[in-house]
């Protein structure tokens, strides 16, 4: 069995404990990098308390040879995509890709995934025909990653400026007045 095996065999019965599910795992140049995640996200709490329960299993059971550095985070608001459970998770959500050197066709763009399967995803290429999407083979795919789209800025002037008090509405200076 190989490190990263034996490593993730070790480890998922605290990713379970946790309550989350592994979204990424990679152990490569002494770096083991664990990626979590559930609905509604994870939280700085969970990764601390997932960290240390992780090192400490580690320290004991010793599976890697070396040294190693071990880093535990959420995918973020833009997660790279690099399984096809990553792109079929992503159906509906915009993305950025770039594809191998020689592959047909613009190395990098933008767009919609529609559809994804164990060997290839459908991008809606933004700015492109909408009725020829573009499909492209995971293994020509360099990197991806979705991007996450901000709302509208705040309009100038809108707010309370920092540092001043908070309006209160009549009805709430009536209630102060009474208590």
């Amino acid at each position: 069995m190989d490190t990263t095996t034996r490593v993730r065999l070790l480890i998922e019965p605290l990713v379970e404990a946790a309550e989350v599910s592994i979204y990424d795992f990679e152990y490569a140049g002494g770096v083991l990098r664990l990626t979590v995640d559930r609905p509604g996200g994870v939280d700085i709490g969970v990764i601390g308390k997932l960290t240390r329960d992780i090192s400490r299993m580690l320290d004991e059971e010793d599976p890697m040879p070396g040294q190693y550095t071990l880093e535990v985070s959420s995918p973020g608001l833009e997660r790279a995509l690099r399984t096809p459970e990553h792109f079929a998770g992503a159906v509906g959500t915009l993305v950025s890709i770039k594809t191998r050197a020689g592959v047909e066709g613009d190395r990098r763009f933008k767009g919609v995934v529609t559809a994804a399967d164990d060997d290839t995803a459908t991008i809606a290429v933004t700015g492109g025909d909408p009725a020829a999407p573009r499909t492209i083979a995971l293994a020509d795919i360099e990197r991806a990653r979705t991007i996450f789209e901000w709302g509208p800025a705040p309009k100038p002037g809108a707010g309370s400026k920092p540092g001043a008090a908070p309006k209160s509405s009549p009805s709430s200076k009536k209630k102060a007045a009474k208590s």
